[in-house]
């Protein structure tokens, strides 16, 4: 099973500056869709609906799961096409966040495209998690377009 890098903050706070600047983008590129679906639509009270079909347009969110069992979270996110190269994989105490983009073209060698549905959306995926984890020991593989992450929980501290 190839084995996928992740890089493991120590806390929230502490996401590669990088992977913050693409956050505040993305986040502006849905602000800026949700506001264009609101003045094409013009309907009032729809402002929810408008934000989730825009990330929509701008992200790709794949169908995913995260399952709590005997210390640990496992979380599953259908991957197809994709490479462990292609994927960057973060895990913070309370969320793990995948990302990755792959392009499509047609070079005009096997004739003329007559549909296609493949994207160019940048894939980003945050999971949220209802307890901590131990990033040390977070490990992830990808195997079959299935990409798995163990995050084992963090040990509960006494004060």
């Amino acid at each position: 099973m190839p084995t996928v890098a992740i890089e493991k903050c120590r806390d929230s706070e502490s996401l590669p500056e990088h992977m913050c600047r693409e956050l505040e983008e993305i986040t502006e590129n849905v602000r800026r869709q949700a506001f264009s679906l609101f003045e094409r639509r013009g309907t009032i009270g729809s402002d929810l609906q408008n934000w989730l079909d825009a990330e929509r347009e701008v992200v790709w969110s794949p169908p995913s799961e995260v399952v709590e069992s005997d210390g640990h979270y496992r979380a599953r996110i259908a991957m197809p096409g994709f490479q462990p190269k292609d994927l960057q994989v973060f895990a913070t105490p309370d969320a793990l966040i995948v990302e990755a983009e792959k392009t499509h073209t047609h070079d005009g060698k096997d004739g003329s495209v007559r549909m296609c549905e493949f994207s160019d959306k940048k894939l980003f995926r945050r999971l949220d998690l209802p307890s901590p984890i131990d990033v040390d020991r977070t490990t992830a593989s990808l195997e079959n377009g299935l990409l798995e992450v163990k995050a084992p929980k963090a040990a509960a501290t006494t004060r």
